[in-house]
């Protein structure tokens, strides 16, 4: 049986500031924004070319804003992906070279931490 991972849950404290930011900013493409009652917003976002999108909203979880760390995803290009998201006005790291990848990094406005990673070539 295949287990495939389809939405990662952000906390977030500013849902429209979140939205702005994965939109406008990082690239993602909004899916859906929807006001299910008067207590639960869900906005889903996919990042280009992913199976996995990221959600957030009010009344969707418990946790800190800004708690989650360490999502990871892979890109074909770290220094085109920090290229672009410099360009997009994102605060990223430089490009870290490991023997296992190419890495750079970057937060949302809550602190929630994003790593890109490129694949070593011997992969």
């Amino acid at each position: 049986m295949d287990y495939k991972i389809e939405l990662i849950i952000l906390p977030v404290s500013d849902v429209d500031r979140a939205k702005a930011f994965y939109v406008d900013r990082v690239g993602f493409h909004a899916d859906v924004d929807q006001r299910v009652d008067e207590h639960t917003r869900f906005v889903q976002l996919t990042p280009p070319g992913s199976a996995c999108s990221i959600a957030f909203g009010q009344g969707l979880t418990e946790a800190e804003p800004g708690s989650v760390k360490g999502i990871q995803v892979v890109v074909a290009d770290a220094d085109r992906a920090r290229a672009e998201l410099s360009a997009r006005g994102v605060e990223v790291t430089g490009v870290e070279d490991q023997p296992w990848g190419r890495f750079v990094r970057f937060a949302d406005p809550d602190g929630n931490a994003w790593t890109l990673q490129q694949m070593p070539a011997w992969r």
